[in-house]
């Protein structure tokens, strides 16, 4: 691991005044035994080889890079690639923390896994790991997202999990959240919240990264073999930040710029997207401090994103800490850009990329221009099966874009 991710974060999981614990008193001796099970089993050779076990086996990985010729060329500048983690198995980088978060829990005896999902794929992702793990699953999906992504609800149902449908507030990933904090309060003795992004109560922000790490690990070594040199830019979508700091991991400390690009919706106006660093301030959020996105009363406010899965007022602390160290560049993408990029990425490669990703495929192909002779390594994070329909049946099939 590198010198970067062994110091940060610190003992009680803040990144530099991001991070931290601020819990219920019912629930912090759970997150405090969550806590002392990682440290345990993250140097368990045990745990580490059934990890790597499922991860070849069963999840399908090394996932590989893909050479986009066809979008470079139509671009111009840059040479653009791509790190297939729409080929993990379930369709996204989700699968990586969910069968170790699984596997964690069947180490701490629970018996159920529950979490929140946004555009369904971590809730598929927990719902397989389950599965495979032989443990009840619930997860807690917000009623606007049960209806743009009903694929994904499906996949969830028939892989046996329980669904949740979340009516109140702003019926999206926030209050999915607030909905599956609720129930688990009363289920925490046997159930583990397998949380579904680089956000929350620590240890899940450091857990997640460093089980998303592999991303980073595979695409460092792939890249130095397909062309003898690190790629000059690396980017990744960034709602709450799983994706991202899986792949950013694993270039932290090489001469590589690094780019997160959130979604900026359809305007500036708060409400109208869920670009939480660009427009967001400090604060605290689901028990942690990172950037949020306020209202006027200093409530987390309403947001707006095209990609149900990045549609959340808060971001990962450790994104918030690299922002404010300059380590990471962060950035935007709208609504608009993302639907061409997912039709362009679709029609020039034969790869049908999730929403979400498609924010990052945009930054891409707008920066490819202003880099000639340069190579931008993009994080592929989910397939769009999920987003076919509300795609089609609302924007048609790219006419006018």
């Amino acid at each position: 691991m590198s010198a970067y991710l062994k110091s940060h974060p610190t003992r009680e999981g803040f990144f530099g005044a991001y991070g931290g614990a601020m819990l219920p008193p019912p629930l912090v001796p759970h997150f405090a035994a969550i806590r002392e099970a990682y440290d345990r089993l993250s140097k368990s050779a045990d745990f580490i080889n059934e990890l790597r076990y499922i991860r070849k086996h069963f999840q399908g990985r090394p996932t590989p890079i893909s050479h986009l010729k066809n979008l470079s060329a139509i671009c111009g500048g840059a040479q653009l690639y791509a790190k297939r983690e729409d080929l993990n198995h379930t369709g996204a980088h989700k699968l990586n923390h969910c069968m170790a978060e699984g596997l964690l829990a069947r180490f701490m005896g629970k018996t159920k896994l529950m979490a929140e999902t946004g555009a369904g794929q971590h809730g598929v992702a927990l719902a397989t790991a389950a599965a495979y793990f032989g443990m009840e699953c619930e997860i807690h999906m917000g009623e606007i997202d049960i209806a743009k992504e009903a694929p994904n609800v499906t996949r969830m149902k028939l892989l046996g999990a329980t669904v949740v449908p979340v009516s109140f507030g702003g019926r999206s990933l926030k209050e999915a959240v607030d909905s599956c904090f609720m129930s688990y309060m009363s289920q925490a003795d046997t159930a583990l919240f397998a949380i579904g992004s680089v956000v929350g109560p620590h240890p899940f922000p450091m857990m997640v990264r460093d089980f998303q790490h592999v991303v980073g690990v595979e695409a460092r070594e792939q890249f130095l073999d397909m062309t003898g040199e690190l790629p000059d830019i690396v980017t990744a979508c960034v709602g709450g930040g799983s994706n991202a700091m899986g792949i950013f991991s694993g270039f932290i400390d090489d001469d590589v710029a690094l780019y997160g690009v959130e979604p900026c919706g359809t305007s500036s106006k708060l409400g109208e997207h869920a670009a939480t660093i660009t427009y967001g301030v400090d604060g605290e959020i689901h028990g942690f401090k990172t950037m949020v996105l306020k209202d006027a009363a200093g409530e987390p406010a309403p947001v707006h994103t095209i990609a149900s899965g990045l549609d959340y007022p808060g971001v990962g602390p450790e994104h918030a800490y690299l922002h404010r160290t300059g380590r990471v560049n962060y950035t935007g993408a709208d609504d608009k850009e993302a639907l061409g990029a997912f039709f362009a990425l679709s029609r020039h490669e034969g790869i049908i990329p999730a929403l979400e990703s498609a924010h990052a495929v945009a930054f891409a192909m707008r920066e490819a221009k202003a880099h000639p002779g340069k190579s931008i390594l993009i994080n592929l994070s989910g397939r769009g099966d999920k987003d076919i329909d509300y795609v089609t049946e609302n924007h048609g099939f790219g006419e006018g874009l």
